[in-house]
């Protein structure tokens, strides 16, 4: 890592990050830096977030911890065969967050349950391709008409405000 984007993230970012559902009977705390943060514009984000597009914040499994509560958890299986299991309140429904089979090392928090969203500044975006025709894209981010294979430049190029 560059001596100027280690100092960027220490000036920038400042765990741990809590946040909840709507209804307050769910909450929890990150006790490390995100790794990366992006949008989502494919069909099934779309459903969950019953908007354009869902985002998701990518931080370590190990790192985020229950503080009050306990979510439902729901499982789905991608079009390529990979389950995500689908965390959420089972009073509100609020997605909290979702943690992939394929490595169970990350969580993606969705970053809308944050109680401080005023820093999230998204690296790039996926699935362009199902994105509403009305939604413009930012020239500066990351675009991929799909899900790339490798997530290490939304990784590098993630830098919070």
């Amino acid at each position: 890592m560059s001596q100027r984007r280690k100092l960027t993230l220490e000036k920038s970012m400042n765990a741990p990050y809590s946040g909840g559902c709507q209804c307050g009977q769910i909450r929890y705390e990150i006790q490390a830096e995100p790794l990366t943060l992006y949008v989502c514009h494919c069909n099934e984000c779309q459903k969950q977030s019953s908007s354009a597009f869902g985002m998701s914040m990518t931080v370590s499994r190990d790192a985020v911890t229950l503080t009050k509560g306990q979510p439902k958890q729901w499982k789905r299986v991608s079009d390529k065969g990979r389950e995500v299991s689908c965390w959420f309140c089972s009073n509100c429904g609020t997605r909290l967050f979702h943690n992939p089979a394929r490595n169970n090392k990350i969580t993606n928090i969705k970053p809308g349950t944050l109680d401080d969203t005023s820093w999230l500044k998204p690296a790039g975006n996926l699935w362009t391709r199902s994105a509403q025709q009305w939604l413009a894209h930012d020239k500066d981010m990351l675009n991929y008409e799909a899900q790339p294979d490798d997530f290490s430049q939304l990784i590098e190029r993630f830098q919070p405000k």
